[in-house]
């Protein structure tokens, strides 16, 4: 059996893939950090570059984080109507303090085909830094305009990269 692992962009409720079960047979990842061997999000996040925006994360309360809600759309879901992006904060669930510094052991994409999504319009992970990332990782990278939730906004470019992926794994 083949399979393919998405790691995508959403409020951050689900860590991106770092490691692969043996039937992963390809990674996808969706404007996501890729860490590499001893990196955290933390560590990708400690020296943005001049200009970048800044996330809107709130301080942490008992151990955990959220997105500004007032801050959230343009952050976050700057290309979904407005209804859309304030349900996206107001169901927004925390994430632990911890899941940013954990460091990555093994990242998967050294051994298998990797795919990278990049939004060119992401005010939470930079577009250099996903390029970046996707560089180093090897991956085949797509761009396209969109914001951090380019998964809602422009589901058949992710749908076309995932379905890539697995041909490209089957073939």
């Amino acid at each position: 059996m083949t399979g393919v692992a998405s790691a995508q962009a959403r409020p951050p409720v689900h860590a991106p893939v770092h490691h692969a079960h043996e039937k992963v047979s390809a990674l996808v990842y969706i404007t996501a950090f890729a860490p590499d061997k001893g990196e955290s999000v933390n560590t990708l996040i400690s020296d943005p570059p001049p200009g970048a925006p800044v996330p809107p994360i709130l301080p942490p309360n008992d151990g955990f984080l959220l997105l500004d809600r007032d801050k959230f759309a343009e952050s976050f879901a700057g290309d979904l109507p407005a209804d859309e992006a304030r349900f996206m904060a107001d169901s927004q669930l925390p994430w632990g303090v911890e899941a940013l510094g954990g460091p990555v052991a093994n990242p998967a994409w050294r051994s298998r085909p990797t795919f990278y999504l990049v939004a060119t319009d992401d005010r939470m992970i930079p577009p250099p830094a996903q390029r970046m990332m996707a560089e180093r990782a090897g991956a085949t990278v797509t761009e396209t305009a969109g914001s951090h939730s380019v998964y809602v906004s422009k589901p058949a470019e992710v749908a076309a990269l995932v379905k890539k992926a697995a041909t490209g794994v089957l073939a």
